[in-house]
């Protein structure tokens, strides 16, 4: 498995507002066109009205790959830029537990 968390730091209300709307416009495309992304939850963040944390799990590298070459994530990842400050990105190793 190939597993990863981001976290994104939001520029103010109206940009939190603008993420998660384009959040929820990708997130239904995901759950019908990737079969290899096995979990991709998108956390608010207690004590941090500005932040978005996503956990993602993939099948394995190719999946991974593949939902990068998506339109709708080529999308996503165009339009975010405008309603962030920053964004942390960190690859996961030794995936196990409950429910993997």
């Amino acid at each position: 498995m190939w597993a990863l968390v981001v976290r994104f730091n939001l520029r103010d209300e109206q940009a939190a507002k603008g993420f998660d709307a384009l959040v929820a416009e990708t997130l239904p495309r995901i759950i019908a066109t990737e079969p290899g992304t096995l979990v991709y939850a998108v956390h608010d963040v207690a004590d941090a009205p500005l932040s978005r944390v996503f956990y993602e799990v993939y099948a394995d590298k190719t999946a991974f790959d593949a939902h990068g070459d998506q339109p709708h994530i080529k999308r996503f990842l165009a339009e975010r830029a405008q309603y962030l400050t920053d964004f942390r990105v960190e690859f996961l190793e030794s995936l196990t537990g409950k429910g993997v």
